[in-house]
């Protein structure tokens, strides 16, 4: 039987991957020794990983995956130079021995998700971390199974780490949990919605989440209740039961009730890669917002061919959750490459090419971006989404967040509002 780690990790997007790892390197982790240096030309191995797991087709659209070294690129040593010393991990555990982290994976069903999901399973691995592939979905069964599976695990952990404290799976987990520590990173900029729920202490709910389903929702809601109770418990610090809560965050938020407050500065990603080389050229960061029934897909084509105009964009990155049928007919109505990313942005930009200028709508990127590219020389910009663009379904909360998290980007230029016209 396989030791409990002392460090649990719960991880379901690519990005949540991404800032355990951050989490795991930051100073005062005590998840096992912090690594040292870039590996080989600042990238870790990536071959022989699949990349996007069966990713849906994009026939019609230019598309690219960012380059990966080749076997026959030149190295350091071709030039004379002398090669870097290999990164030292954590390294093999002895025999017996219990990790101090493992991070367990609960993929979500979408191609994209997964792919790069393994992708990054691969750069924990190479950084000596445990990682655990768990199916917690795509079957009626699958949720129990996987409980069952990692309740013993769940139990014995001294720190739990959650990527998103939204998810009801990972809530489900939750009312298990005995650990000394809980730590929430970042899922984006769900944790600026996270903090103001839990300070105000309201149930957690997606801020672009609306009501409905009907009675069988409200019936649903009901049953799950004390799930999303005990799951808000766990999440207020309590010093009769010695309960730590740490928030590790790129996000611009404050800690509360006893919480405490690290801040996510993207050391281990500038440590491992870049600095990239710059373009002339200007990239697009896509959105989900169209996705996730914010915005208007028209208003949104039209607001991206504006960008493309003004700025001169060349490509656009697409968010992993962008449908082909929307990301095609960006393609057609903008001339945009569009590049589908099988790593977190974040990542993608510190290894490079990128543009001089990046230019964003209202997403998690106009945080962590300035972070990751901090003395390279790139330009953050974000554009604001007008309250036109937003569908008749959006809900109430979904025009102040949006601006909250324009208004509260650090170290990013801030676009006119004629970068942005609705459409007529």
């Amino acid at each position: 039987m396989t030791p409990s780690a002392s460090t649990l990790a719960f991880v379901e997007s690519p990005v949540q991957l991404l800032n355990v790892l951050e989490w795991a390197y930051a100073p005062g982790t005590p998840a096992g020794p912090r690594p040292q240096g870039p590996q080989p030309d600042g990238v870790p191995s990536l071959d022989g990983v699949p990349s996007l797991d069966g990713a849906p087709s994009l026939d019609g659209v230019p598309s690219q995956r960012v380059r990966r070294p080749a076997a026959t690129d030149p190295g350091p040593a071709a030039s004379g130079a002398p090669a870097p010393a290999p990164a030292s991990g954590p390294g093999p555990r002895p025999a017996g021995a219990v990790p101090a982290l493992r991070i367990v994976v609960l993929p979500p069903t979408d191609p994209m998700s997964r792919g790069q999901l393994r992708r990054m399973a691969a750069l924990a691995r190479d950084e000596g971390y445990e990682v655990q592939w768990q199916e917690a979905r795509g079957s009626r069964f699958a949720p129990l199974k996987a409980l069952a599976a990692l309740a013993r695990d769940v139990r014995a952990a001294r720190t739990v780490v959650v990527g998103d404290p939204f998810s009801r799976y990972v809530q489900l987990l939750l009312t298990l949990v005995r650990a000394e520590q809980l730590v929430v990173v970042d899922d984006g900029t769900a944790t600026m919605e996270f903090i103001a729920q839990t300070a105000r202490g309201e149930r957690l709910v997606r801020w672009h989440r609306v009501g409905g389903g009907g009675l069988p929702g409200r019936v649903r809601e009901l049953a799950y209740a004390p799930v999303s109770a005990t799951a808000r418990r766990r999440f207020t610090p309590a010093a009769r039961r010695a309960r730590r809560v740490e928030v590790f965050s790129s996000m611009p938020v404050t800690a509360h009730g006893g919480m405490t407050l690290r801040v996510n500065d993207f050391a281990w990603t500038r440590a491992r890669f870049g600095p990239p080389r710059l373009t002339k050229g200007t990239d697009l960061v896509g959105t989900s917002l169209v996705e996730t029934g914010v915005v208007d897909p028209a208003r949104y084509l039209e607001a991206v061919r504006a960008l493309t105009l003004e700025h001169g964009a060349t490509r656009y990155f697409a968010h992993r959750r962008e449908s082909p049928e929307k990301l095609r007919a960006l393609s057609r109505a903008t001339g945009l490459e569009i590049v589908r990313p099988d790593l977190p942005l974040e990542l993608i930009a510190r290894r490079g090419p990128v543009g001089a200028t990046i230019v964003s709508f209202p997403s998690t990127v106009v945080h962590t971006l300035p972070y990751a590219l901090t003395g390279t020389g790139v330009t953050v910009a974000v554009c604001d989404v007008d309250p036109a663009w937003l569908t008749g379904s959006a809900s109430a909360r979904a025009r102040t967040f949006l601006a909250g998290v324009t208004d509260t980007a650090r170290d990013v230029r801030r676009l006119p509002a004629q970068a942005a016209p609705t459409a007529g």
